[in-house]
């Protein structure tokens, strides 16, 4: 069997050393492709040991991935990179994340989500790249109400700096596809969770806090629903997305190749039954102290997935029990917790 087209010619992925990053790249060399090409700037955003932990863990597939670190703030460094290698793919996947961290350092926010995608953008329109795929998020549905959170909804209203520069990207995007004619597909990631996660993400500082006796901290009375969404279902649906350049649609008398998608369980959970999961695997119960919802925090998240199920197929397969049993069972091994 021949392999698809999108994998005979180079694919770069942004944010290789993150979550998502590394688990596309394990998934694009297993279906087939032989020259991925990853770039993170390593930063300390979470603990750099755990990026260094996951490209270690690349280097089992040997030459089909090279990776280079590099900041997508450094224009004529990326410029470099896709002169270099020419990818005809990409997926850009990095960027600064958290909701929280923004009302720390939102400067990091605007080095790598405003000023690293225009650079992106740049490169793609100059480099004869056939489609990028990019990562927004489900924050960009801010203090929407209407669930489930649909992509013909209206996105006005972000309640975040990292939601607003999500929705930045999405607005840069449509109108490079408008003006340059280049297929761009943004996603909308629900709350991502899975092994070699991100330890700055509920689930895993639950998992961590609990096997070290130490409080969990519980905002809102824990009465908050996610979406959560397993590691395999979101690359699933990146990889199927890379697979299908977006078509031009048109938008009054402009004909415009770019698509957004949610990527999510359809499934929200509530937080409090995600505790209680995690004590069952953990077998220990969790010290929760309580605090109020917090500035920049949505109640519940909530994805429709009908468009990306019509179009491309996408069904997500693995339920919240069985993923926080994977992620459990990678954490304990990886920490050596007994």
């Amino acid at each position: 069997m021949s392999a698809h087209p999108s994998f005979e010619h180079p694919i770069l992925v942004t944010g290789a050393a993150g979550f998502i990053g590394y688990h596309t790249i394990i998934s694009l060399i297993r279906q087939g492709a032989t020259n991925v090409i990853g770039i993170d700037n390593i930063n300390d955003y979470y603990d750099p040991n755990l990026k260094l932990a996951r490209l270690e863990s690349l280097k089992q597939f040997g030459n089909s991935i090279r990776f280079e670190k590099l900041d997508l703030a450094d224009r004529e460094g990326l410029e470099t990179l896709f002169k270099k290698y020419k990818p005809r793919n990409v997926i850009h996947l990095a960027a600064q994340a958290g909701v929280r961290y923004s009302l720390e350092n939102p400067y990091a926010y605007l080095q790598s989500n405003l000023v690293g995608f225009m650079n992106m953008l740049e490169c793609v329109r100059h480099n004869e790249v056939e489609h990028m795929v990019y990562a927004s998020s489900s924050s960009v549905y801010g203090a929407n109400t209407k669930l489930p959170f649909s992509t013909h909804d209206q996105t006005d209203h972000q309640v975040s700096l990292y939601a607003s520069t999500k929705k930045a990207n999405e607005s840069m995007a449509f109108s490079y596809s408008s003006m340059y004619k280049i297929p761009l597909t943004g996603l909308r990631f629900f709350t991502v969770y899975g092994p070699f996660g991100r330890p700055d993400m509920a689930y895993f500082k639950f998992t961590k806090s609990i096997f070290e006796g130490k409080p969990i901290t519980v905002y809102n009375n824990g009465d908050m629903m996610r979406d959560f969404t397993y590691i395999d279902d979101i690359v699933d649906g990146v990889i199927k997305c890379m697979k299908s350049p977006a078509k031009a649609e048109q938008f009054g008398e402009y004909s415009v190749p770019h698509k957004l998608y949610n990527i999510g369980n359809n499934n929200p959970e509530n937080l409090g039954k995600f505790i209680q999961i995690l004590e069952k695997l953990t077998g220990r119960e969790a010290v929760k102290e309580y605090l109020p919802i917090q500035t920049g925090d949505v109640l519940s998240t909530y994805a429709d997935i009908d468009d990306i199920h019509r179009d491309l197929g996408f069904t997500p397969a693995v339920p919240l029990e069985q993923g926080l049993a994977n992620f459990v069972t990678w954490y304990k091994d990886f920490y050596g917790v007994q």
